[in-house]
């Protein structure tokens, strides 16, 4: 038997996992880590490069371990990441500086780019589907300002899976669909821009080779291997972002797929055609997909997974302690609470994630509103189901957004990660959507897709197309209830006009927003 190994950075955790050439999950290992904020940076998340590699390295031995196999086996691998992260080098390859998703620190780099080049980010956007808000040039910026002995040392950047590679093959490279998030990117061309780093002044002479996704760029090296227990004739493959391969992982290839992965972002995703210039509003972004020839329009819900956590947390012991009794997860026992509840949840309107406006990103703060003082309309029960309603209500803005600048008609939407066990909340989204909602077998997309990509460079798959319609398997369907879908229509108007004055007390200084870009 010959084997594909996956390593998947998340925000929250690493992970490696082990499949074999037909797609099977074999074995897995899984360590948390955390990104620090810097000592007097604030809405800084650094990237510990050196903790979190000892992370990698644990994760790959254990998997080798527990799965009992030997190490030659392992045709290739390939790594998925956040996108956004990135890690800087020196000119021997050493890294020197780094930061994960959503760090935040470039505030006032942000809006010296605004004011000192005018309609620089709108011009931007325009070529890469990016705005300034996670991109790199303000955080190169930033380095530039404030650690301006580091920045003198830069002499190339990656993404967080690309870092990975490095370190287990030698080469640094990056590919497009992580590498577009730095916005230091052309959609069209499928590869740096590197005019938008000289027009701010910033080094223009730091990008590496731009390869695409499942390509081979070399082999574990010998200094790996003896750290690790990897064998020298694994090939090491380029990987991507985490949603763009958890996208191949779901079978979201062609132009005008759908995808919903409902984890602690949601994310919205459309396969659209390469030449598909961005909205001219920048209410969506655009990345390069890990199909070659095609982009995915994206929508973002800020926090839906993480809202979930809170609630149950924060309000949720009893169900925390009968689920236990009975051995099945808090979440189940919620659900089955919240099917008594009819549709609108009882009039409780969430404020929490706004719709995607990456020109301004930005959001109210988190609240309740309309709640009832009848305990038998509003409780437990009721505010859960509403917080599902109202993830599935934002998803659907989104998408209706997307529609609007490609003209693609959605009627099918691929729906997966932690989210889609919930029977309840997969019903939900079908009513709120209109739209057949289809689970897949495996729901651990990002891996699989990532498996995919080093089964392309072993030959073993001709390309990720044909790997994802042969490994891709269908678990349940969805319909929608149409009336519920007309209810929901006109609950999904009275939540947008609601949000809009719940962003007006934010303005006011009044309340605090949930969270707000660099810049804003």
């Amino acid at each position: 038997m010959k084997y594909l190994l996956a390593i998947d950075a998340g925000t929250g955790s690493i992970r490696a996992v082990l499949f074999d050439t037909d797609g099977n999950q074999i074995e897995v290992s899984q360590q948390e880590w955390i990104h620090l904020e810097e000592d007097g940076v604030n809405n800084s998340m650094s990237f510990d490069f050196k903790t979190n590699w000892t992370l990698v390295t644990d994760c790959i031995k254990d998997v080798i371990d527990k799965s009992n196999i030997d190490a030659k086996d392992i045709l290739a691998l390939s790594s998925a990441s956040m996108r956004e992260g990135i890690v800087l080098y020196d000119s021997d390859g050493n890294e020197l500086w780094g930061v994960a998703n959503v760090d935040a620190r470039a505030d006032l780099e942000v809006k010296y780019l605004k004011e000192n080049f005018k309609d620089i980010e709108d011009e931007f956007y325009k070529i890469s589907g990016q705005t300034f808000a996670l991109g790199a040039l303000p955080r190169l910026l930033w380095l530039k300002n404030n650690r301006p002995e580091i920045y003198k040392k830069v002499a190339s950047i990656s993404m967080i899976s690309d870092w990975i590679l490095a370190r287990l093959g030698g080469v640094i490279s990056i590919e497009p669909s992580n590498g577009g998030t730095t916005g230091i990117f052309s959609l069209k061309n499928r590869s740096w821009d590197k005019s938008m780093a000289s027009k701010v002044d910033i080094k223009d002479d730091i990008f590496p080779p731009c390869v695409e996704t499942g390509t081979v760029i070399s082999t574990v090296t010998e200094k790996a291997s003896l750290e690790i227990g990897l064998h020298t004739d694994t090939k090491v493959v380029m990987g991507g972002g985490d949603v763009q391969l958890g996208a191949i992982g779901l079978g979201v290839v062609d132009v005008g797929d759908v995808a919903i992965l409902g984890g602690s972002f949601w994310q919205q995703i459309v396969n659209i055609k390469q030449d598909t210039s961005p909205p001219k509003d920048m209410s969506i972004r655009v990345n390069p997909h890990v199909v070659s020839n095609l982009s995915q329009a994206e929508g973002i819900t800020f926090f839906s997974g993480l809202v979930m956590r809170w609630f149950r947390d924060a309000f949720c012991d009893m169900q925390k302690l009968e689920a236990k009794k009975r051995g099945i997860d808090t979440y189940t026992i919620l659900e089955e609470m919240a099917r008594s509840v009819p549709v609108g949840s009882n009039g409780i309107v969430p404020i929490f994630s706004d719709s995607m406006k990456y020109g301004k990103w930005y959001h109210a703060s988190p609240s309740f509103l309309n709640l009832s003082l009848d305990a038998n309309l509003c409780n437990k029960a009721s505010m859960f189901r509403s917080l599902q309603e109202n993830a599935c209500i934002v998803s659907k803005i989104n998408l209706d957004k997307i529609k609007e600048f490609t003209n693609i008609e959605i009627d099918a939407i691929v729906f997966a990660s932690g989210a889609s066990r919930g029977e309840l909340w997969c019903q939900i989204l079908a009513d709120v959507t209109g739209c057949k909602i289809k689970i897949p077998k495996v729901t651990e997309a990002t891996a699989l897709g990532t498996a995919m990509s080093a089964g392309v460079g072993a030959g073993v798959y001709k390309d990720l197309i044909t790997a994802s319609k042969t490994l891709v398997k269908w678990d349940r369907e969805y319909t929608p209830n149409l009336e519920n879908y007309k209810i929901y229509q006109d609950i999904s108007k009275k939540w947008e006009e609601v949000y809009k004055t719940q962003l007006k007390l934010v303005d006011d200084g009044l309340t605090t927003s949930m969270w707000k870009a660099p810049g804003i």
